[in-house]
């Protein structure tokens, strides 16, 4: 066989017979991707190392059916709850523990009024009666977890709506749909092939805030570290199935009024409009259940060739790439939409979740730094609605600077979507840089599926691409740069955050060098890391992560070729207060 002196190679190093908890398994199936990708998906060698992945699935299967020790990182929720590896962290035992502390919460909530407004829900029996609505991406063992997950809830009498594998934002609008107390979905959204996730989300459909995850965290913590028993059952009277895409559009139809967008017309336009074509590609994520339908409506007459699905099937190897919208996984949208004759093209590349979409033209890659401002501008403009626009701080200010010309305001809140709680049904649009949008009128969840028809309304409403329309907006309002990057730096925790505080002596009136040029420092935003807008509207923000001895730089420029020069400007601020060896 092909390969097989290679294998047992790879095997020796990866693996330890009869022991999970020593063994690699992910470090040997992204080798053995590696080797799969050498060959077309028609040669014998490419099913050869499939096999051999496939094998190696197997092994993590049992090792998430059996493994009985704790999560070899401690439990910690989140913003987007909890993360780790699959089979390590995430198994049928430790996401039993987490959901028994999950219940554990809803049964104080009668006697904690602020935790019963946080969850929205009064007494535990409430929440067993609206229940539940649980669903997976297309990890490996999703499926499995999700039912470990249901074996708590059916034993503590939640009622669940099961909807099997899917998106953040259709569970997120079934939640709303169906007036169930809460969500699970297992994803770790755009983290790599080895990651698991739980995410979970109270009744209002959003991001749980920092109350219910801090007390989440503290008691699945304790309820795995004295090994408490947890009750189960395989009873499943109680569950019903769910179809999250169908709650999804309803939702949409129902609030059209509320965000302007029209389900129906768009699909019929775009199924008669011979000069769009659109090209989705879903990362093997779980939008590839979806898209079909999703742009299709479930109706017949979308030409095939003018709805191209991209990397489609079931993989969760995600072909060996980084499952994420990003510059390296739209190349091939970009250069499929080249070489088509329509004239309106528009492409887009969502995450495994679906809950992080970025577009394009097939020109020019438009990220949720412009494409939020953009949406903001066609909703207030095009659509005549009136009202703010929110966006996290890490933000492009082109937004901002929209706002301003409206006569509008702006919420700009920390990092994270649960941070925009306070505006929900009073923003327009609200965003951040990481590639996650959501409207007034829908789910306060970030959702790709909305930002897609968003830019598909754009297109065929305007009868411009998005390259077009954004250079419209800017000769108008003003060019906006933005760019992150990041750096290893000599400390981390607390000690991380005591160095960091020295950039304080970067008070608003400071001046700095900003390649050859001396700029002032106007304004100082200090809700999360340290925001410095400068004399000319640039800015720079420097910005700790929360897991690894790293800061983040965000940098906004108003002239391209000055974003280098800010990302040095950042970088001298570390060196001057000692991070930087």
């Amino acid at each position: 066989m092909a390969g097989a002196g290679e294998m047992e190679t790879l095997a020796a190093e990866y693996i330890q017979k009869g022991d999970h908890g020593g063994s690699d398994y992910f470090g040997l199936i992204k080798e053995l991707v590696k080797r799969r990708n050498r060959f077309a998906r028609a040669e014998r060698e490419y099913a050869i190392w499939q096999e051999e992945i496939d094998r190696i699935y197997e092994l993590v299967r049992d090792e998430i059916l059996t493994n009985q020790a704790r999560p070899r990182t401690p439990v910690k929720f989140g913003t987007s709850g909890w993360r780790g590896i699959i089979g390590k962290d995430l198994f049928i035992k430790s996401v039993r523990q987490v959901t028994q502390a999950i219940i554990a919460v809803y049964q104080e909530v009668a006697s904690d009024a602020e935790l019963a407004k946080a969850l929205g829900v009064e007494t535990f029996s409430e929440a067993q009666i609206r229940g539940c609505v649980i669903g997976f991406d297309n990890r490996f063992g999703g499926e499995l977890l999700a039912q470990g997950v249901v074996d708590v809830l059916v034993a503590n009498g939640i009622s669940v709506n099961y909807a099997g594998e899917s998106t953040t934002g259709v569970l997120s609008a079934a939640l709303l749909g169906l007036d169930a107390a809460f969500s699970i979905n297992l994803t770790p959204s755009h983290n790599p092939l080895e990651y698991g996730g739980y995410k979970f989300n109270g009744s209002d459909g959003g991001p749980a805030s920092s109350l219910i995850t801090g007390l989440i965290t503290e008691k699945a913590r304790k309820i795995i570290d004295q090994d408490l028993p947890i009750a189960v059952s395989r009873e499943r009277r109680g569950v019903r199935e769910c179809d999250s895409l169908e709650a999804w559009i309803s939702m949409v139809r129902r609030n059209s009024e509320r965000h302007g967008l029209d389900y129906d017309a768009i699909i019929s336009g775009f199924a008669q409009d011979r000069e769009v074509v659109l090209a989705v590609d879903c990362v093997h994520g779980a939008s590839r259940l979806h898209i079909r339908k999703l742009i299709t409506g479930g109706q017949q007459g979308v030409p095939q060739d003018r709805l191209i699905i991209l990397r489609g099937g079931n993989d969760p190897t995600f072909g060996g790439v980084a499952p994420e919208p990003s510059s390296t996984n739209m190349k091939p949208v970009m250069q499929l939409l080249a070489a088509r004759k329509e004239p309106l093209k528009l492409g887009a590349v969502i995450d495994p979740d679906g809950d992080r979409i970025r577009m394009t033209d097939g020109t020019v890659e438009i990220d949720m730094n412009l494409f939020g401002a953009m949406a903001y501008h066609f909703l207030h403009e095009h659509k005549g609605l009136r009202g703010m626009v929110a966006k996290t701080v890490a933000t492009s200010n082109f937004a901002n600077k929209l706002a301003e010309d409206f006569g509008e305001e702006v919420f700009e809140s920390r990092v994270g979507f649960k941070e925009f709680k306070p505006v929900i049904g009073k923003a327009l649009v609200y965003f951040e840089e990481s590639d996650g949008i959501s409207v007034i009128g829908h789910t306060p969840e970030k959702d790709a599926y909305i930002g897609m028809l968003l830019g598909l309304d754009m297109v065929m409403t305007l009868r411009k691409n998005l390259g077009e329309y954004l250079r419209e907006i800017q000769e108008k309002h003003g060019y906006y740069y933005p760019a992150k990057d990041g750096v290893i730096v000599c400390s981390q925790g607390k000690d991380l955050l005591a160095k960091l505080s020295l950039l304080e002596q970067y008070a608003a009136g400071t001046v700095i060098r900003v390649g050859e040029e001396e700029r002032t420092i106007a304004k100082i935003i200090d809700i999360d890391g340290r925001k410095m807008v400068l004399d000319d509207g640039s800015w720079l923000m420097i910005r700790p992560s929360g897991t690894e001895p790293k800061v983040r730089f965000y940098v906004e420029a108003r002239d391209k070729e000055k974003q280098a020069a800010l990302f040095v400007a950042a970088k001298a601020m570390l060196a001057e207060i000692g991070l930087l060896e």
